[in-house]
């Protein structure tokens, strides 16, 4: 789909990624919903937005996620905007054992990187269907093709979204929707400092994984125009990837006593 004069909802808008595809669809949208939880930065970016692009409208909904009651509320409210594409960025991580992890957080992370994604799909694929126009860009992750320690529920909750984006493309096919599932590796953002728990709040050192925010965005919304079904930015991570999802399940499970959770 060509994203000229488009109609956009972005969750998780106030930082990293989200952030990113906003000021990225600025000058081409007509539209921009910017949902998160700090209204204080919403805000921010809306005045940023505007004052470079005074012709964008720009929309804030301070909604958190993780609030089954608020994702519903929002979900009805976007049901009555003319959106034609969705980012499903939103997503909340934890780095350390399953067995102690908090388990609210746990919670989290099955309501705003499932629940939510799903429940708002819901809400405006219809819509799309009916107009014969629309984009789903869900953001998942590299992580979501393997079963990983450490990172267990998150990886999980990663592999849902890559499996359901896949299906949903498959069913929407030739009614003039595009659904893309982006699948970042390490992305300098604040999200790997939020989900590590022995160093919450430190920046992680830079890998040779690790993709620019500024580019992981530019390949999700290429990959919208391209109609492409999956995109892994960077090049080190689609090798990686290559060949580790070509593996045995057996292979890797014998890799997987290797790798420190705790």
């Amino acid at each position: 789909m060509k994203l000229d004069h488009c109609s956009a909802v972005i969750t998780g808008a106030s930082a990293g990624i989200g952030r990113e595809f906003a000021r990225q669809l600025a000058p081409r949208a007509k539209l921009l919903v910017l949902v998160a939880r700090r209204r204080d930065r919403l805000e921010q970016l809306r005045t940023e937005l505007v004052a470079r692009n005074p012709a964008l409208l720009v929309n804030i909904r301070e909604i958190d996620l993780s609030n089954l009651e608020q994702t519903m509320q929002l979900a009805a409210l976007l049901t009555n905007e003319p959106i034609d594409f969705l980012i499903n960025n939103a997503g909340v991580g934890d780095h350390g054992s399953f067995a102690t992890a908090d388990p609210i957080h746990v919670n989290e992370q099955v309501l705003v990187n499932v629940l939510a994604l799903t429940a708002l799909t819901r809400a405006l694929l219809p819509r799309m269907i009916a107009q014969k126009r629309g984009a789903i860009l869900n953001v998942s992750s590299s992580a979501g093709f393997l079963p990983l320690p450490g990172i267990a529920a998150y990886a999980a909750t990663k592999a849902y979204v890559t499996s359901f984006s896949e299906a949903i493309r498959a069913e929407a096919q030739g009614c003039g929707i595009t659904v893309t599932t982006l699948c970042p590796g390490p992305v300098d953002t604040e999200f790997a400092e939020v989900a590590n728990r022995e160093s919450r709040g430190k920046k992680p050192r830079a890998g040779l994984m690790h993709v620019a925010v500024e580019k992981v965005a530019q390949a999700g919304l290429r990959a919208i125009e391209q109609d492409k079904a999956l995109i892994i930015p960077g090049l080190a991570m689609k090798i990686v990837m290559a060949i580790t999802r070509g593996l045995p399940l057996s292979a890797i499970r014998v890799a997987l006593r290797f790798i420190s959770y705790n």
